[in-house]
């Protein structure tokens, strides 16, 4: 990760001990601790949020009845019936 920047934080005295306790189930130090949870939240607000996809939705009453209990190859070849396919 490159050089390290030594500093100081205060945290509460519950935040602090619970830390200890994970780092040490852990087998970590606390600097360890410390960074992966600054790194995970640092890429998390730093991610671009997913491009919103708008829903497509055409007006009607759905599938003609004579395709309502169609298999897809009828319907597929109806739609390219005109088309010379």
């Amino acid at each position: 990760m490159g050089a390290h920047m030594k500093t100081t934080i205060d945290i509460s005295d519950d935040l602090f001990l619970r830390s200890k306790r994970i780092a040490r189930e852990r087998g970590v130090t606390l600097r360890e601790l410390f960074t992966e949870g600054l790194v995970t939240v640092v890429d998390k607000c730093s991610a671009k949020p997913s491009p919103r996809v708008k829903a497509v939705t055409f007006k009607g009453r759905g599938l003609a009845p004579e395709f309502k209990n169609a298999p897809w190859g009828a319907i597929r070849n109806a739609a390219y019936e005109e088309h010379g396919a």
